[in-house]
């Protein structure tokens, strides 16, 4: 449902907050590779993170990338899909169709709203609080 950037993004942005918990800011290298993406295309996925205000980042000797604190329980799921998807991501037909709508609507039309609100709903109440949290008490993981 969600291209390859956005998975890498959230992963990145997770990992992020961990080490920020830790008052650690983390490099572009090292983020890539607890995420396992590619160098480059981890920096596109971070400029694009930066610029809707979900990370920060820092140029220089102790420089990286870092995320308030104090933004963990405010931040959104559906905020870091945003800023690397759009929020296309979660209007498409289930089909692809380009037409399909209420009006005009595709053979699972009504039971694939059903999913997108499903969706939509656990990606407007999980915040990055929580999936740190997690991460952090050993009930999730980033890496098998």
């Amino acid at each position: 449902m969600f291209s390859k950037a956005c998975e890498y993004g959230v992963r990145a942005v997770i990992f992020i907050a961990t080490q920020s918990l830790a008052m650690k800011r983390v490099g572009i290298k090292e983020i890539a590779e607890e995420i396992d993406s590619p160098i480059a295309f981890t920096a596109k996925i971070l400029q694009k993170l930066v610029k809707g205000n979900i990370v920060k980042s820092a140029k220089g000797v102790g420089g990286g990338f870092m995320i308030d604190i104090e933004r963990l329980e405010d931040i959104k799921l559906i905020e870091i899909i945003e800023a690397i998807d759009g929020v296309s991501a979660l209007k498409g037909c289930g089909l692809g169709l380009k037409d399909c709508s209420e009006n005009h609507p595709c053979p699972i039309h009504d039971q694939f709203k059903v999913i997108k609100e499903n969706i939509t709903h656990m990606l407007e109440s999980t915040t990055l609080g929580q999936m740190t949290r997690d991460i952090e008490s050993g009930r999730t993981f980033l890496k098998y």
